[in-house]
């Protein structure tokens, strides 16, 4: 029996531009517990579900006044059916998968040092100067709800098909407009760790 209290999941987002070394963010975000202890139910009993798959994107996480005042919705966390409040964007990050068209900038690398009691998923993403092919040509928009000024973001699992993702987690940002004239890069650490020895009872 795991006693409440020695395991827990945390994440940690850095969403930068690797050319210009701008971070747009760099914080904690929120986990889906459910969700995630679903997909590592999964994982851990060889399902062949409950990975993570995709790296979502969307424009309904917070609203902007006409003072430039930004509010921001809490992050969506509970119920297995949890998505984004408005999702744009997603890009396949399972380099395991031939749906990830571009595995040596969307991965996951697997870090753990000997000896630690915490593992850390590294999640890449890359969203390079041609992507999305619809966004403007500059980072000027005075529109903050445009498809791809991005204030959410999260992870999903596979859950049996493309069409049928599971939330893990799910952050809320100031909008960080994608266009043509710079790439994104989100660094996306979820650690799993283990506070202390596990008593068997």
């Amino acid at each position: 029996m795991i006693t409440p209290g020695l395991a827990k999941i945390t994440g940690h987002v850095k969403i930068h531009d690797p050319a210009s070394g701008e971070i747009f963010y760099n914080d904690h975000n929120a986990i889906h517990y459910e969700n995630i202890s679903v997909a590592m139910a999964q994982s851990l009993s060889d399902r062949n579900l409950g990975y993570i798959y995709q790296m979502a994107f969307g424009n309904g996480g917070s609203s902007v006044d006409p003072t430039g005042v930004i509010t921001y919705l809490p992050p969506n966390t509970t119920g297995q059916s949890a998505s984004l409040y408005n999702q744009t964007y997603q890009k396949v990050v399972d380099d395991n998968s031939a749906a990830d068209t571009d595995p040596e900038n969307n991965r996951m690398t697997v870090l753990h040092t000997a000896g630690n009691a915490y593992t850390d998923i590294l999640v890449t993403c890359l969203l390079d100067y041609g992507e999305p092919a619809e966004q403007q040509a500059f980072d000027n928009s005075t529109n903050y709800n445009g498809e791809y000024v991005f204030d959410e973001l999260g992870l999903k699992t596979w859950n049996g098909s493309a069409d049928n993702l599971r939330l893990i987690t799910h952050v809320i940002f100031h909008p960080v407009q994608k266009s043509l004239n710079r790439q994104i890069q989100i660094d996306y650490t979820l650690r799993i760790q283990t506070l202390s020895n596990i008593n068997a009872v």
